[in-house]
């Protein structure tokens, strides 16, 4: 099966597998990682055989990734077959590919080439010459279940689900799940603990991604807040909702960020202003994050103004309903398509951290202001409205469906509990 290749920007290299049947050449692409793996079960290697596997290299198109293996002469009726079910232009740098050859003639026996977590593309001979289709990946959706503390190891949501065996990736969905209620970015206490069932997707039988949280209980400075996705009837998606019913999702998320940011400067009227000196007012919140961190909308709204705003430095300004509007200063840069006049939505990226205007260093400075004056977004939060609940006549389903997931959480801390007893 494929190396699977997780959205991080990150490339990694697995170990030779040995093969009772047939050879197996690697070729190594200029500043591209080798792919070694297995072959697809559905693929069985005849005596006799030789087996690439490699990675495209830079600069290479189909045809002359056929030519470098010595198809030249099978180059044309090769790419004509594949034009028929891709586009050849869609080939990318990195993406891991294999050829099967006869290993007396070194005839091409089969081409695969991993296209997405969702598909390959297979190229057969057949008595025409060559027959190219698009193939589905055998995916399967488990249930699965953590648990985790925030302590002086594990002092962040990311770190504590790393040591469970668990990446970044589950950890912005949990602060996505979270995000009306806690602000992962300025609330996190020692002592914090946290349980979660979620879906994996296993590709070929190799972790793929992950799929929808389907619960989770985390207690944050001794508050317990609970949620559980659950699909009312007749809506067109699932939400969450806390354990009596009541969304999760708010007016405003807690924070201008997915994940991480810490908070450097506060609300107050008597700040000393890093540049100009002197005591003047901050009338928002400072958060310092790396050049590029992106930056969302707190809430649906539209776009006021976008652009370069003097000691602001690029910022963008958004309108909401019951007389808020949000500012985001000292932006690097602007999302593509935010323009004056459209419409953002909760949680869309509108921009990236900077240092833009009066500024001593990369960070974002988060405004709002309630029907014409700047209150304090920290505090603000509390008095936001959630959203709709579970209506009346779904609540029994709806507490059914919460039960049931916390017996599941309940079971996991029984085995959890067990297993210590053992050691």
């Amino acid at each position: 099966m494929f190396l699977r290749f997780i959205q991080l920007h990150v490339l990694c290299a697995c170990g030779v597998v040995g093969l009772a049947c047939g050879s197996v050449e690697s070729v190594t692409p200029i500043d591209v990682p080798v792919v070694r793996e297995s072959l697809v079960h559905d693929i069985e290697l005849p005596l006799e055989t030789r087996l690439v596997e490699a990675a495209v290299p830079r600069r290479s198109t189909l045809a002359s990734l056929f030519n470098d293996h010595s198809l030249a002469d099978e180059t044309v009726a090769l790419v004509e077959a594949v034009r028929g079910v891709f586009d050849p232009r869609r080939l990318r740098v990195g993406h891991p590919y294999r050829m099967l050859f006869g290993q007396e003639k070194g005839e091409l026996r089969r081409f695969e080439y991993h296209i997405d977590e969702d598909e390959f593309l297979r190229v057969v001979p057949d008595s025409s010459g060559y027959v190219a289709k698009l193939v589905p990946y055998v995916k399967e959706t488990m249930e699965v279940s953590t648990r985790g503390k925030i302590d002086a190891t594990n002092n962040s949501l990311v770190a504590a689900l790393d040591a469970g065996g668990e990446s970044v990736l589950l950890a912005v969905q949990m602060a996505e799940v979270f995000s009306g209620e806690i602000d992962f970015n300025n609330d996190l206490r020692r002592g914090d603990n946290f349980e979660v069932i979620f879906e994996k997707v296993y590709r070929e039988d190799e972790f793929s991604s992950y799929g929808d949280v389907l619960a989770a209980t985390f207690v944050n400075d001794g508050r317990r807040v609970q949620a559980f996705r659950f699909h009312v009837p007749g809506e067109t998606e699932a939400q969450y909702f806390d354990e009596n019913g009541r969304s999760m999702k708010r007016l405003f998320l807690r924070s201008p960020f997915r994940f991480e940011p810490r908070v450097t400067s506060r609300f107050s009227y008597r700040r000393v202003h890093p540049v100009l000196g002197g005591v003047l007012p901050h009338l928002g919140v400072d958060y310092g994050a790396p050049t590029g961190t992106p930056v969302i909308a707190v809430a649906n709204g539209t776009v006021v103004s976008v652009g370069m705003s003097g000691g602001s430095g690029n910022m963008v300004r958004l309108r909401h309903t019951n007389g808020y509007e949000t500012y985001y200063l000292h932006l690097s840069a602007f999302a593509k398509g935010v323009r004056q006049g459209g419409r953002v939505t909760q949680g869309q990226v509108i921009g990236r951290v900077g240092s833009t205007g009066l500024a001593t260093g990369p960070h974002l400075d988060y405004r709002m202001r309630k029907n014409g004056e700047f209150v304090n977004p920290l505090l603000e939060h509390r008095n936001l409205p959630p959203g709709d609940p579970v209506p009346d006549e779904h609540m029994e389903f709806f507490d059914l469906y919460r039960d049931s997931a916390l017996e599941r959480l309940g079971a996991t801390i029984v085995a959890e509990s067990a297993l210590a007893l053992t050691q």
